[in-house]
């Protein structure tokens, strides 16, 4: 059987490795780019809908950057009802908008706007 650096044509260039120059040195990430992003930066939208539904009214919260599933079951257990995720938007039961506002600003949200 034939060795097995001559049949493959990388076998030949393993010799020449040790005869390259040495790379550049790999960066270091900064260490902002290693923190998550503030879901909050842009502008959230609260408001109330009823489209759709049945005639059950819902509040809707959109414009949240991140993992809206995490944020949605926050509030199912701080507002002590329903809440899913639908269209990169977070969907919670009842007429809530005042409610999910504070706890929206309480999380760190800046700019929360109320809608129809």
């Amino acid at each position: 059987m034939s060795d097995p650096k001559k049949s493959s044509p990388f076998g030949a260039l393993a010799s020449l490795k040790d005869a390259l120059p040495a790379g550049p040195a790999a960066k270091a990430q900064p260490a902002a780019a290693s923190k998550k992003p503030d879901p909050f930066a842009g502008k959230v939208v609260v408001a109330k809908s009823r489209k759709g539904r049945g005639g059950k009214t819902v509040t809707t919260v959109t414009g949240i950057a991140g993992e809206l599933e995490e944020l949605a079951r926050e509030l199912k257990h701080a507002l002590g009802c329903g809440a899913v995720v639908e269209d990169r938007a977070i969907v919670v039961q009842g007429e809530q908008e005042e409610r999910v506002k504070a706890f929206l600003e309480k999380r760190g949200a800046r700019r929360v706007i109320l809608g129809t």
